[in-house]
């Protein structure tokens, strides 16, 4: 059964952050459609002061944030004492669960291009203790295939594993189609499944989607991807919808009002941060 197409939402330009200058797509107006993902940032720039200005130190409670930058850098520090920084194809992966600071510098480089999401984490899982995983090319697989190659962010893609998630489901594609080659990929009828179309336009089944566009799917076992006549790159995301409910009050997400108001007492008694080291 071939999934069909159920939303479409195209980004705004805002800035966020220090001054960042990027692609809102996926935010509070999209939750119930696109869970268990919560936002969808995308960077694309070659001017460095869109974007160099960064992400000051802030918090996080309740969610896991999965950063992809084909292009550029990122560097991330935390609460926990990692400092780490990726680049040119590779993930940072960050649990916040229970709670986190962190900050996100992003160097001058010819060309940023990526993308940050928020996943949403399960209420069993709201309070788990927070962790930072850097994915680096060398755990990336690129797997050739007759349309093109796809690199394995996470999860499986037939016979081929990648970094597994520990709390959701999750398969994160990054798909690289030749021109006018289309490719079809398999997935679990029930999955909660989404495409970004990074760069250039493609068709999804038969409607032709923009650069830069979030595609929510229908259930299915299969979904039609195919290139115009250029190169194109398309994230894919699948993994469980949660069907809970959802509080959101800026950088941190739970399920109740009161869950919300008792994390922001926290910051306020400076007893936010649950695992912690000097910062």
């Amino acid at each position: 059964m071939e999934r069909k197409i159920i939303r479409l939402v195209t980004g705004y330009r805002t800035t966020d952050g220090a001054g960042v200058h990027l692609v809102r797509v996926l935010g509070n107006m999209t939750v119930e459609d696109y869970d268990p993902i919560l936002m969808l940032d995308s960077f694309d720039s070659t001017n460095p002061s869109d974007y160099i200005a960064g992400f000051p130190l802030h918090p996080h409670r309740g969610i896991e944030t999965i950063s992809y930058v084909y292009r550029g850098q990122m560097t991330h520090k935390d609460s926990l004492g990692n400092e780490d920084t990726i680049g040119d194809g590779e993930v940072q992966w960050m649990t916040a669960g229970s709670g986190i600071l962190h900050e996100e510098k992003l160097p001058a480089s010819k060309r940023l291009l990526g993308v940050q999401l928020w996943l949403n984490l399960p209420k069993k899982d709201k309070m788990v203790p927070p962790a930072y995983k850097a994915i680096k090319n060398n755990e990336i697989e690129e797997v050739n295939l007759s349309w093109g190659k796809l690199r394995l962010l996470a999860g499986q893609f037939e016979n081929h594993q990648g970094y597994k998630s520990k709390y959701l489901p999750l398969n994160y594609y990054d798909i690289h189609l030749n021109p006018e080659a289309e490719a079809v990929i398999d997935t679990q009828v029930d999955e909660s499944v989404m495409l970004f179309t990074l760069l250039g336009d493609v068709y999804v089944g038969e409607k032709l989607i923009k650069e830069k566009t979030a595609v929510k799917l229908s259930a299915g076992t299969f979904v039609k991807i195919k290139a115009t006549n250029n190169h194109t790159q398309v994230l894919f995301v699948s993994s469980k919808a949660l069907k809970e409910p959802v509080a959101w009050g800026g950088p941190i997400v739970m399920n109740t009002k009161e869950e919300l108001y008792k994390a922001f007492d926290d910051l306020r008694n400076g007893t936010f941060l649950i695992d912690k080291i000097s910062y």
